[in-house]
């Protein structure tokens, strides 16, 4: 796995084209954020192997990360470009939920940009060392 976590003083994004079948893809609908951590996440191949370690880790770095930059408000954000291997969609979907699930039972607030899209993306993160970090695991 591979994670590129970006606090955010603002993210955007609208649905351009759906990249993923229906039976893949998630409804698609504009969102907007305040004071945000986006993770861009990269589910690879092998991460099939051993799903609950990864699972774990991705959690531990989003809250860590989110609680470095004083917010509750986390974004999930499949971004299928950190590595050249990609895990199936729906192994890399149902990862989502379940990391979804995990965050808000410990009480973040957490949102998923629709799945199966390609996105128009706007960010405005702010210039200090833990707004940007990248995580390989």
């Amino acid at each position: 796995m591979k994670v590129l976590m970006i606090y955010t003083d603002e993210f955007r994004y609208t649905p351009q084209k759906q990249a993923l079948g229906d039976d893949l893809a998630d409804q698609a609908s504009e969102g907007a954020f305040e004071k945000s951590l986006a993770g861009f996440i990269h589910v690879e191949q092998s991460d099939k192997e051993n799903i609950q370690a990864v699972e774990t880790k991705l959690v531990k770095n989003l809250k860590w990360a989110a609680r470095k930059n004083e917010t509750q408000s986390i974004i999930l954000h499949s971004f299928s470009h950190l590595s050249d291997s990609k895990a199936e969609p729906d192994l890399t979907k149902q990862l989502f939920n379940r990391v979804e699930k995990r965050l808000l039972d410990a009480g973040y607030s957490v949102s998923q940009t629709p799945f199966g899209y390609f996105l128009d993306l706007q960010l405005r993160a702010p210039g200090h060392p833990l707004a940007r970090l990248f995580k390989s695991f």
